[in-house]
């Protein structure tokens, strides 16, 4: 089968014919619908210099956004059909430990034993014809589209998992909201809020196509710039941003993020852009509660699909042939998509 396969850091992948997979016990095997590019793969391939993890050694096949339908059970799995389609929760852990045991694999307590990350993290992932997987790792789509729902494995389950830790800061009337950053994950962590709080949702980014799709789902905008800081404290009445969500996490978002949120707000660093933050007791209001998150549990990506089905997400995306693949990455790594890319491997 054809697949785009990362064959080393800092080199750009390929479309190699692969092995079909096999599923093992308690595997079975997906017939690709949907695979979303994702920034993290643009990391592996043109940013990062080697492996920070330990967890993702080349080469395997990209794609941790994946939706398909049941081709195939693998030994031990039962009530399963053939052609239902579900989405694919990516991390994969020991199963044993207790953050696995509450289905956060992310947090897994030994992944070294595992070997790898997630399924397109260090396993083979979704950017194929076929992808083989725990079936413990299959939410159902139902009859919802499963090329579209694809990339919320990552861009819906990320910002969906960091909002709903922080719900209580966006509990009550008068409150606000802060996403740093409009791509995929950003404009997707818009719907959720909207959807889930009734905080007023200010949104910021520095291209223009990207303010305007999150004021059209009903977010103020506020652009970059020198008065950037102070356009967004006074939508706030001078007070402060109750809950930041940073979907960059490069050295100006987080300064951004600490400029705006308010006393006893709450700051939440989603992006691995790499960036540091330097706190000061007097330089950041009391009180806020400044953290980091790593995608989300399975438990999390069921709700995802759930407000998915009833209309309340939907991810924006620009489908792409198996054959274009690699062009799908070039425009995502130059800055060029407005959309989130889904490859789809089969003609529909």
């Amino acid at each position: 089968m054809r697949a785009i396969v990362f064959t080393g850091y800092q080199t750009f992948p390929e479309l190699r014919e692969v092995e079909r997979p096999t599923p093992g016990p308690g595997e079975v095997l997906l017939k690709v619908a949907g695979a979303g590019a994702c920034h993290s793969d643009v990391g592996l391939f043109a940013e990062f210099e080697s492996d920070p993890t330990g967890l993702l050694t080349p080469p395997f096949v990209l794609g941790h956004e994946t939706s398909g339908w049941i081709e195939e059970l693998g030994p031990g799995v039962t009530g399963l059909e053939k052609g239902d389609a579900y989405l694919v929760y990516g991390p994969i852990g020991c199963g044993r430990c207790p953050a696995c045991s509450r289905g956060q694999d992310t947090y897994c307590a030994q992944p070294q034993t595992v070997g790898y990350a997630a399924a397109g993290l260090g396993r083979d992932g979704g950017m194929a014809e076929y992808l083989a997987v725990p079936a413990r790792n299959l939410v159902p789509l139902g009859d919802a589209d499963p090329v579209a729902a694809a990339p919320l494995a990552d861009a819906g389950l990320t910002p969906y998992h960091a909002i709903k830790r922080v719900l209580p800061h966006l509990d009550g009337g008068g409150r606000t909201a802060l996403v740093i950053g409009l791509g995929g994950l950003g404009l997707v962590a818009v719907q959720i809020l909207r959807a889930l709080t009734g905080a007023t949702v200010i949104a910021t980014d520095s291209k223009p196509a990207a303010m305007a799709a999150a004021e059209e789902l009903g977010a103020v905008t506020v652009p970059s710039g020198e008065d950037q800081v102070e356009r967004i404290r006074e939508l706030t009445g001078g007070r402060g941003v109750d809950a930041v969500f940073d979907i960059v996490g490069v050295d100006a978002t987080m300064q951004l993020a600490g400029a705006t949120v308010a006393q006893r707000g709450s700051v939440t660093i989603v992006g691995i852009g790499g960036g540091t933050f330097s706190w000061n007791f007097f330089t950041v209001p009391y009180e806020v509660n400044f953290s980091s998150t790593y995608w989300g549990t399975i438990e999390d990506l069921h709700e995802v699909v759930a407000m998915y089905r009833a209309g309340q997400i939907t991810p924006a995306i620009e489908r792409y042939s198996l054959d274009d693949g690699l062009e799908a990455y070039r425009r995502l790594r130059d800055g060029e998509l407005d959309a989130r890319a889904v490859i789809v491997p089969h003609d529909s």
